[in-house]
């Protein structure tokens, strides 16, 4: 069941997450997020990077799809190059 509880802005624009959620979440100091707002509604999404293990597996497919859309290695150099022409 979802965890509700209430918070309000400090003048520094900072905003506590109550401790109830931060336990429920594992939440710790220095956590990231994505900020979303539109209209009324502030999302906050919890971010973490990957495990190396999930790292491996998300290699393992963009290569996998580089290799069916026939991508080669020089095609990204290419890439890499025309981008740093253009900074």
């Amino acid at each position: 069941m979802s965890e509700v509880a209430t918070t309000k802005m400090s003048s520094r624009g900072q905003v506590v997450i109550p401790e109830s959620v931060r336990k429920k979440l594992g939440l710790k100091a220095g956590s990231l997020f994505i900020v979303v707002g539109e209209d009324d509604t502030v999302i906050l999404k919890a971010i973490s990077p990957p495990s190396i293990e999930e790292f491996d597996v998300l290699i393992r497919d963009v290569r996998r799809q580089a290799r069916l859309a026939g991508l080669r290695k020089s095609d990204v150099a290419a890439a890499i190059a025309e981008a740093r022409r253009r900074e």
